[in-house]
Formats: C-alpha cells, structure tokens, sequence
C-alpha cells in the first residue's frame, strides 16, 4: 500500500489543502508471480475509490491515526481518499470556504486525473463517521450521478433536529459554526440539507444511491439513527442496517469500516 499526502491549491478552498491517499501495492505478503494484476492492480482501467470523511474535531489524518484503514483498503485494492472538512458539516460556508464544491465536484476531479482510480459511479463510494455520516449521506443524495454507494456510521443523520438543538446553544458552548453553514438552521426540514427531502428528489429521479448505516447501541446518536432507518425503509430504500455493541468511538469504527469494504 503506498500512502501518498499530497499538498495542494485548492480554487474552491482558496488556500492549499492536504490529501492524504492510499493506493493498494502489491504486498511482501502476496507472490508476485501468482497475481492477478488485471483483478486487483488494474491502474490502466482504474481501481474502485472511496472517499472517506472525517467526524467533527477530526482532519485529514483521523482514519490514518485511529483506525487500519490502510491495510483494510490493501486487502480489498480499493483506493482511499481523505481530506479536512473542519466543523462543516460538509457545507458551502458563507465565510468563503467551499466544502461541498471542494469533495463533490473539485476533489473528485483532481483525484481522477492524477490517481489510479476508475471514473465508472459504479466504483466510485463515500462514507465516514458523526459529522462525516451525515456527510457521506448529503454528498451521494445532493449528487446521485457522482457517487452508487454511501456509507454511514453513526451518522448525525438526524440533521433537523441536531441542527436546530446546536443553532440554540450559545455561540461560546457552540464547536459548529452552523450559522455559518446553513442559511436557516432552526429550520432545515425540507431543504436540501434535509436527507430525507433529498432521498424524496431522488427517487423522483430515478436515481438513488445505495445506502448503509451502521450505529452502536450505547451510541448517543443511537435512536436518531433508528428514526432515520424506520423513515427510509418506509420509503422503500435500499438500506443496509447494522447495529452492534459499541458508542461514539473508535472501537466501533474501526470494526464497522471492515463492514463497510466487505459490503462495497
């Protein structure tokens, strides 16, 4: 597996970014002259990509520091991107910095044409944990044509509601600048920051990524995700659920991750 952090200008961040990618590499543990290059290394056409976000407080590094991602990755040759999304919850921030222009249209662009990795949707995933749940979720729902596949683990799916409750705390108890995220976060039921309004647009569409969603029982996000879950399956989604012992921690995401490949 070859780790590759990479610097550079980003026009919807206007200001240089860190990439950090894994790109599977034959291993010492595999025989060279036994491989199915063409299966697993087939650079020329492209190996699958999963863009991998981050919760809140965490950057480009969190899944590298707290989990195995990069030896999960190598076993399934699956390319992974990560890069720094802050508290932003994955938005276009009225302050200036474009989270949502970045991951959905600059980022996927940049890594297609330096890394790789195939331009086919069919092989083209999302997924990450809290903050970066939602995220993967709002990304593959707003843009059906980019990505077949989100994954959540324990998502603040929930977004209506978490997002009214935080826009009430006071700015000095406040880590989220939602603000500054949303144009109305005391009301977000319907809009397109609604994930359950964008799966609606979607269906109505005739294209829906497929979804997975995985949250610990002892998680405080535990029953929203359970809501979420009962909402999209009554609109006859099609939902992976998995629960497991487990809170709001690495623990259960690095557990969960090894989930995730298996089902991609």
């Amino acid at each position: 597996m070859a780790l590759m952090e990479t610097h550079y200008y980003s026009f919807s961040m206007k200001s240089n970014v860190t990439l950090n990618v894994f790109v599977p590499t034959p291993g010492s543990s595999e025989q060279i002259v036994q491989m199915n290059h063409g299966e697993k290394y087939d650079y020329e056409a492209g190996l699958p990509v999963l863009y991998l976000l981050h919760g809140a407080y965490g950057d480009a590094f969190s899944w590298i520091r707290y989990s195995n991602i990069d030896r999960y990755a190598q076993e399934k040759g699956i390319v992974v991107v990560m890069a720094s999304a802050e508290n932003s919850f994955y938005q276009n921030m009225k302050s200036g910095k474009k989270y949502e222009s970045f991951f959905a249209e600059e980022l996927p662009t940049f890594i297609r044409n330096v890394f790789p990795v195939s331009k086919d949707r069919e092989k083209t995933y999302i997924a990450g944990f809290s903050m970066g749940g939602y995220g993967a979720w709002y990304l593959a729902l707003k843009y059906p044509k980019l990505y077949s596949k989100a994954a959540s683990l324990s998502g603040a799916l929930d977004i209506v509601n978490l997002i009214r409750s935080t826009a009430e705390s006071s700015a000095e108890d406040n880590p989220f600048p939602v603000w500054d995220s949303f144009d109305d976060p005391m009301h977000l039921e319907g809009t397109s920051n609604d994930l359950l309004a964008l799966y609606d647009r979607d269906a109505a569409n005739g294209l829906v990524p497929v979804l997975y969603q995985a949250c610990g029982t002892s998680d405080f996000l535990y029953q929203a995700n359970c809501m979420i879950r009962d909402e999209m399956k009554k609109r006859g989604a099609d939902l992976t659920f998995e629960e497991g012992e487990g809170g709001h921690d690495w623990n259960f995401w690095d557990t969960y991750v090894q989930h995730i490949l298996n089902w991609l």
